[in-house]
């Protein structure tokens, strides 16, 4: 959420940041409409508050005069139904200010994060920039199959029965299919864990409706959550949210900044916007399984560990010798929340096509404002912290990466060395 102040231009980022934030408007595809709409209320909200000082001064000088016209015998009820008004109209300025505080507060709930200056500016996709590319796609001697042939052909991927038992977007996995899995998420966590330094970290896979306000997925992606039905309670769509608020409403140390973490967790999501996108295999399913990074960081510093987080990420598909490439997300492409983000994208063979496998986002303080999140400066003063949070990796698009990039004209998968540790050591599905 954006600091009111700083749209009146009376804030930390000085009196030209409302036409800087028109421009991010306009960049995203947003209109200026609710923009106004707050500065407007603002004003009125301003006009509401000294008009009830002034009452409240009149009230107060009128007060005074009671005690004196007692004391000379005078009639003071007219005076005193005087004060009544007075008393009625401050009451009602009061509440009219509140109000339009509610108003101004979800108005500004709605409004997309400020851009970073490095952050090109474009339409869509086609406009995002290429700002490296690491490994060469694999050369096949023999017709390519994609995940969902090659997932039934082991068969460690089970669709019909998973339609039978849930529905649509899901999958059993089978046999190799589940240790894959599983080989994948402690592999991520140990590097992150062991290697990178970060807190490892199982979250709960529900939060509460502040929760969702407080990492900026309500009120604007409420239809891609699953809800729980007489609860205040909603199944995480990413291990972001809960771990974001883990400082929720707590003020920070500026010496214990920044804290890391890397939470493995299920993520479920209805995928409302997606319909008929995708629907082939288990890239896009209402549930997989992903490790999240999460930095609580001194704004300062907080560009410094984005580049620091996308490298984390990356070294993983290094590791795994999965060939991608970074992409700098455009204007018009990038997440509400996030004032800068690097795509990861993965080949994957199986659609000659380089697809996402993490987003690496900084949110400076967008985030940390709903949340309130804040840490005390070496002079004492509250500050808000920046977040920054990317995936390290999807698991089930990593486990996609896999089958394609290495299969075998047998129907056969080679397993990538650095996680035959974690499969008995055998180096071959079948």
């Amino acid at each position: 959420m954006l600091d009111l102040k700083d749209l009146e231009g009376r804030g930390e980022r000085g009196p030209d940041f409302v036409e800087s934030y028109k421009k991010t408007l306009i960049n995203r595809g947003y209109t200026l409409e609710t923009l106004n709409k707050i500065l407007n209320l603002s004003e009125s909200r301003r006009s509401a508050i000294t008009a009830a000082e002034q009452k409240r001064a009149l009230q107060n000088q009128l007060s005074q005069q009671i005690p004196q016209l007692k004391k000379e015998g005078k009639d003071i009820s007219q005076l005193r139904e005087e004060l009544s008004v007075l008393a009625a109209e401050v009451k009602k300025l009061q509440a009219d200010a509140e109000g339009i505080d509610s108003q101004i507060r979800e108005l500004l709930l709605t409004l997309p994060n400020h851009l970073h200056s490095s952050v090109p500016v474009g339409n869509g996709s086609k406009d995002n920039v290429i700002v490296k590319t690491w490994g060469e796609p694999r050369r096949f001697g023999f017709p390519v199959k994609d995940h969902h042939q090659l997932g039934e052909t082991l068969g460690i991927i089970d669709f019909q029965r998973a339609g039978k038992v849930s529905g649509s977007r899901f999958a059993f996995l089978n046999g190799w299919g589940a240790r894959l899995e599983l080989a994948l998420i402690q592999f991520f966590m140990d590097i992150h864990g062991r290697l990178h330094g970060y807190r490892e970290m199982i979250p709960p896979y529900f939060v509460n409706t502040k929760s969702y306000y407080g990492t900026g997925q309500f009120p604007k992606f409420y239809d891609d959550v699953f809800h729980a039905q007489g609860f205040d309670l909603h199944l995480i769509s990413t291990a972001e949210v809960p771990v974001t608020n883990y400082y929720q409403d707590e003020i920070l140390s500026e010496k214990d900044l920044p804290q890391r973490f890397c939470a493995f967790s299920p993520c479920f999501r209805s995928e409302a916007g997606s319909h008929g996108r995708d629907t082939r295999g288990i890239f896009r399913q209402h549930q997989f399984h992903k490790v999240e990074l999460m930095i609580f960081s001194l704004p300062d510093e907080s560009y410094d560990w984005h580049e620091k987080l996308t490298r984390h990420a990356e070294v993983i598909l290094e590791q795994l010798e999965l060939p991608y490439r970074r992409v700098l997300l455009c204007s018009g492409d990038i997440g509400f929340g996030a004032a800068k983000c690097y795509d990861l994208e993965v080949w994957l063979p199986g659609v000659q096509e380089y697809r996402e496998i993490s987003s690496c986002s900084n949110f400076e303080d967008f985030q940390s404002r709903r949340a309130n999140i804040r840490y005390r400066d070496g002079k004492g003063n509250l500050r808000f912290v920046h977040t920054l949070n990317g995936s390290g990796l999807a698991v089930g698009r990593t486990f996609i990466a896999i089958l394609e990039n290495y299969q075998n004209e047998d129907g056969s998968v080679t397993i990538p060395s650095v996680l035959r540790p974690y499969l008995g050591g055998s180096s071959v599905m079948k």
